[in-house]
């Protein structure tokens, strides 16, 4: 199987590069299914219902939250109708939505996809690493799923690097969002898993992480408030990354970053057309 995961959407900048590109990405590399991070899709902050079904038009198969999920609160009730968008795994019992879910991909493949919050520098949350594993284990690789996609939503690389290291061999891929920033650490761990330490996002890096410079600017140098972030709306470039999983196995022999558009441009270098 070809997997593809896109980074955290920013704004109407990270929306419309996803609209444009990502169709012709599917087509060109074959890619069997694909998970978007949507949790600052809408204004920078949640995903409302028209922009979530917009990712899901351009080509998302499952769309991911992260400690946002429930900014923009029309989330909390169209999450329970909408069984391809879901939130940390590790929220508290009772939170409206999923945290895990099986999807059947372009080819029959079965594809459980989980998304999970850190707790380093973030808000008190469950622990995420028995999370994920309980949810794992309802649907084994290569006995229920031929696919298993890890969406952990951290602060820390040394968090999601003890994450990677603790489901390898047991999914295919185990990636972060969250800062925005994409790192250069993709790799197949020992036992076969996937794992890159933060995607990047799908926005305009001619910013402060996907947000005009001014507010960001002036709340570090003077600590005072004096407006919203807004996101920056200069032309986005996708970031994520692109897996091959082994048919007998469901782990990955295959991974390379990707980054389209703007300033970053890097096409899958190593990844061949289909």
């Amino acid at each position: 199987m070809r997997l593809l995961f896109l980074g955290d959407v920013v704004g109407r900048s990270g929306r419309d590069a996803v609209a444009e590109r990502l169709p012709g990405l599917i087509a060109r590399y074959g890619f069997d299914f694909v998970v978007v991070n949507g949790e600052n899709a809408s204004h920078g902050k949640g995903l409302i219902e028209t922009h979530f079904q917009g990712l899901r038009d351009a080509g998302a198969d499952i769309v991911t939250l992260g400690d946002h999920a429930f900014d923009q609160r029309e989330a909390l009730s169209y999450i329970e109708r909408e069984p391809t968008l879901i939130r940390p795994v590790n929220y508290a019992p009772g939170t409206p939505g999923r945290g895990a879910m099986m999807v059947e991909g372009r080819n029959g493949h079965r594809v459980l996809v989980v998304n999970a919050l850190g707790r380093v520098f973030m808000p008190p949350i469950d622990d995420p690493f028995r999370a994920v594993e309980a949810a794992i284990a309802d649907a084994p690789l290569g006995e229920v799923a031929d696919a298993v996609i890890v969406d952990f939503h951290t602060e820390a690389t040394s968090e999601i690097q003890a994450m990677g290291h603790f489901l390898d061999g047991r999914v295919s891929l185990v990636v972060g969002t969250h800062t925005h920033i994409p790192t250069s650490d993709h790799r197949v761990l020992k036992g076969g898993t996937g794992f890159m330490a933060d995607a990047g996002m799908c926005g305009d890096f001619d910013s402060i992480i996907g947000t005009d410079t001014d507010e960001p600017l002036n709340r570090f140098l003077t600590g005072i408030p004096n407006g919203r972030f807004t996101p920056a709306e200069g032309e986005a470039t996708l970031c994520g990354v692109a897996i091959e999983t082994d048919p007998a196995t469901g782990l990955a022999r295959h991974i390379c970053p990707l980054r389209v558009g703007g300033v970053l441009s890097q096409v899958l270098p190593d990844f061949a057309e289909r």
